[in-house]
């Protein structure tokens, strides 16, 4: 009998140098491209002039007394200063601490405190949201962070400076190692804090050119990016495959918008698009989709969480993608583990989440005893190879948690693997909610929910959503004499502390929390009686690829 184990055999070898060479090596080769197109700015850059602004910025910030090692945040939606700041900081070594635009008060205090950020570049304000005035009430409590730069402001202008430094940054950069860390991404995780899953040169650089080599990208690519570049789907499934292919990237908007995006794939002739199915859902639902020329579209990736089949077909039929691919990963593996390819059967890329990715290992193992399981068996899928994290930042004791001694990273999703190698996920054994690609671990919306004045206590699952694939339901015990609570009380209580996403869409008074013998709670049971409540049958039953 088979065992559920894969290995990606690849005659393409990987990448063994830093990011801010491999800039430079296609900067060289592709000078004159284009590198970047910011569309809803206007403002256009060719190979030669993006690797003039990253350079710009390492010197500034070796100047500013930024070395190998020091944390720089980014909080600010996608556009070229984004890029900028990924690039600069690689070049000269310091770790960039990703941070979501979407991210409140005390979310962004949680993470310039637990990673000790000292400089941070921030954009003024994101949609609603006033990242300045944010900033000055956290600031005081951050004791690492000694500097902060606002894009646009004079204090970005004098950091972009390009006097001085050529040498240095010379230097500087040819010190460094490919299996440096580089990059701090915030993930839940398993507990209900986030933890920073830290990413080297090596697990970043490589992974993102190879989901390029599995899109087929050349120079000739032009990739739409829609999706957020805090996350690894912008800044290494998007970035870092473009630049490692010398392709061109799009930037649509600063945040997902369905006309502009549409607008953007027309006029810019793009030949790939990414995006989380809700994305996809969008632009297909757009009123003026039609009216769009998007001939010149091929490939793409999806990814996030599930799609719904019928939302794949009409990917394929409607946008032309018909060597759109399925994407299966996490923050801690930078992220890919499986893809599909180019030339799957639809039905492949309706189904499964594809095969492993070349230079990695896959297996499914029975979670009690760790053994690797026969093909057609469910369990857990582990992973292993160059894109599995360095570790959670100053916690070992949670990297130990899910990286067993064989470096065999613990996903904790429930997966099988066909006789052919292919992967589809079936389930997850740690309890967190994807909603709209984004994960939300219970834990830290049910720890919030404990500071409403009327909340004894408090328990959150993930029902079914047609839209966003899963969403918030709380299940609350009131305190004695305490008056009802609505859903939108309960939203206008978040409002401004939690991230928009965190906040339950649902909420359910009850008495008692269902129990095991043993005094655990039962969520299994409450998902399901949620559905029933709710009345999302039909929602939980659609079939999903």
């Amino acid at each position: 009998m088979t065992a559920s184990y894969a290995s990606g055999v690849s005659d393409v070898p990987l990448l063994g140098e830093t990011i801010g060479d491999n800039l430079d090596h296609t900067a060289a080769r592709c000078g004159d491209r284009e590198a970047l197109v910011d569309y809803s700015s206007g403002r256009r850059l060719t190979y030669s002039q993006l690797r003039t602004e990253v350079d710009a910025m390492a010197h500034g910030l070796l100047v500013a007394g930024i070395g190998k090692g020091d944390r720089v945040g980014i909080w600010a939606p996608n556009c070229p200063e984004w890029l900028f700041t990924q690039y600069a900081t690689a070049k000269i070594g310091a770790i960039l601490v990703t941070i979501n635009p979407a991210y409140q008060s005390s979310e962004l205090e949680y993470v310039l405190t637990a990673a000790g950020v000292r400089l941070l570049v921030a954009a003024e304000s994101c949609t609603t949201s006033d990242h300045t005035a944010m900033i000055s009430r956290v600031r005081s409590r951050c004791a690492a962070l000694e500097r902060v730069v606002l894009i646009g402001s004079p204090e970005w202008d004098a950091l972009l400076s390009r006097d001085g430094a050529a040498a240095l940054l010379a230097r500087t950069q040819a010190s460094l190692s490919p299996d440096d860390p580089i990059n701090i991404q915030y993930t839940s995780g398993t507990t209900g804090f986030p933890k920073g899953a830290t990413l080297s040169h090596h697990n970043i650089l490589n992974n993102g050119y190879f989901v390029g080599e599995l899109c087929g990208y050349t120079e000739a690519d032009r990739i739409c990016l829609p999706v957020p570049l805090y996350h690894c789907f912008g800044m290494v499934m998007g970035n870092l495959a473009a630049t490692s292919h010398g392709a061109c990237l799009v930037y649509p908007a600063p945040s997902f918008k369905p006309a502009v995006t549409l607008s953007a794939l027309a006029r810019e002739r793009c030949t790939s698009l990414y995006g989380v199915p809700t994305m996809f859902i969008a632009l297909l639902a757009d009123a003026g989709f039609e009216s769009h020329d998007l001939s010149s579209l091929r490939t793409g990736i999806m990814a996030g969480s599930p799609c719904p089949v019928e939302v794949m077909k009409q990917v394929v039929q409607r946008m032309g993608m018909t060597e759109v691919t399925i994407c299966y990963g996490m923050t801690e593996t930078s992220p890919v583990s499986t893809q599909t390819r180019v030339d799957d059967a639809l039905s492949r890329r309706v189904s499964t989440v594809g095969r492993v990715h070349p230079h990695l290992e896959v297996k499914i193992v029975d979670p009690d005893t760790g053994l690797t399981l026969p093909r057609g068996t469910p369990g857990e899928l582990c992973t292993r190879g160059y894109s599995v994290m360095l570790g959670y930042w100053a916690q070992p004791d949670k990297t130990a948690e899910v990286i067993d001694q064989a470096r065999w990273m613990h996903t904790g999703d429930v997966a099988v693997m066909d006789p052919e190698g292919y992967l589809t996920i079936t389930g997850r054994i740690k309890d967190m909610v994807i909603r709209g690609g984004e994960n939300v671990y219970p834990r830290e919306i049910e720890e919030f929910l404990h500071t409403h004045p009327d909340i004894l206590d408090a328990q959150v699952i993930g029902v079914p959503d047609a839209h966003y694939g899963e969403e918030l339901c709380a299940w609350v015990r009131l305190r004695p004499g305490a008056p009802g609570l609505t859903a939108v009380a309960l939203r206008d209580y978040a409002a401004g502390k939690l991230a928009g996403y965190k906040i339950p869409r649902y909420v359910h008074v009850v008495e008692e929390f269902p129990m095991t013998v043993t005094g655990k709670v039962r969520k299994v049971e409450m998902r399901e009686r949620s559905v029933r409540l709710l009345g999302l049958g039909d929602v939980a039953t659609a079939t999903y690829a």
